[in-house]
């Protein structure tokens, strides 16, 4: 859902910024008069000298009793729907606990950070693989596996992702009982300096 949302406010973000991007290019290069353009009469921007709101749009809705209401009204709607927003973006989307199938419909919790730590020992024990990093995502019932692996320079990376997915991901599927467990793997091989032949 916040990729959905992040990607709609920045097509809305997108759209205004060009539209008044545009009005205010139209307006400051008086293109309507150059160029004999025929353009709205609610157009913001009529010439180089024009401002957005004159004085008297300025102080048109000061009088009215529901203006002042208003605008403080929609000025903190947004600045609480820009926390909301700032705090998803921090939030980690990392999971806390997998529910593991006992059998017989029973259920155990297994601690997401235990389950971390062990696909990461057991990564980094694998030859050719220097540290892994291992975050779980998803849902309780359907975790999924975002690994960085540093590799080693003499490593073969397809070697280790085979692997990983036969040895270690196999290891975490069947003694937390599911039945799938998708990664996504980013993989990085460790610099080393050249080697002196002399």
């Amino acid at each position: 859902m916040l990729k959905t949302v992040n990607r709609v406010l920045m097509g809305l973000a997108g759209v205004v910024l060009v539209a008044l991007g545009a009005a205010v290019l139209v307006g400051a290069l008086d293109l309507r008069r150059r160029w004999n353009l025929s353009l709205p009469s609610a157009w913001p921007f009529d010439g180089p000298h024009d401002v957005l709101l004159s004085t008297a749009s300025r102080h048109k809705w000061r009088a009215e009793g529901w203006w002042w209401p208003v605008v403080l009204a929609a000025l903190g709607a947004v600045v609480l729907l820009s926390l909301w927003w700032l705090l998803a973006q921090l939030r980690r989307r990392r999971l806390r606990e997998v529910l593991v199938d006992s059998g017989g419909g029973e259920g155990a919790v297994l601690r997401g950070r235990a389950l971390e730590e062990a696909l990461s020992a057991e990564t980094e024990s694998l030859h050719g693989v220097d540290h892994a990093l291992i975050l779980l995502s998803g849902r309780r019932t359907a975790p999924e596996v975002d690994a960085s692996l540093t590799l080693a320079p003499h490593a073969s990376p397809s070697a280790a992702l085979g692997v990983l997915e036969d040895e270690v991901l196999a290891h975490a599927r069947s003694s937390a009982g599911l039945a799938r467990l998708p990664a996504r793997v980013r993989l990085r091989v460790l610099r080393h300096r050249a080697e002196r032949v002399g």
